[in-house]
């Protein structure tokens, strides 16, 4: 069974370009709301949740304060990836999270449910 291209936005409060890039791209920010523990090599990022799960992933692409890029190196189609980007309105002043991420068609609603969780974190932990 292929997996299913999720498309998702989430318009954020954000007055600050660096806090929310801060947020979504270092160990440190990731750490706030994403995982428990983020380690990271440059390329490589180990995610930790519990005492028990983690995941490691790779940064396949990467723009300052754009979007930053992973694939799940335990993921068995090459192609699919997670990703998080940021816009900003210029008419609003607000930021969007854009998030990019690849499940199965009966495991959609459950991935939806997850980064609608974590972005609630995200906004709570930040001010967002």
């Amino acid at each position: 069974m292929k997996k299913e291209k999720i498309h998702l936005e989430y318009l954020l409060n954000a007055t600050s370009k660096n806090i929310l890039w801060g947020a979504i791209s270092t160990p440190t920010g990731l750490e706030n709301w994403f995982a428990d523990k983020v380690v990271s090599d440059d390329k490589n990022v180990e995610f930790h949740w519990g005492k028990t799960e983690h995941r490691l992933a790779e940064i396949v692409a990467i723009r300052s304060f754009s979007f930053i890029r992973f694939r799940w190196q335990d993921d068995a189609d090459g192609r699919d990836y997670f990703e998080m980007k940021m816009n900003y309105n210029e008419l609003t002043g607000d930021y969007v999270l854009e998030i990019i991420d690849f499940a199965y068609p009966d495991e959609t609603d459950d991935m939806r449910e997850l980064w609608e969780s974590q972005v609630a974190k995200l906004r709570r932990t930040c001010g967002f």
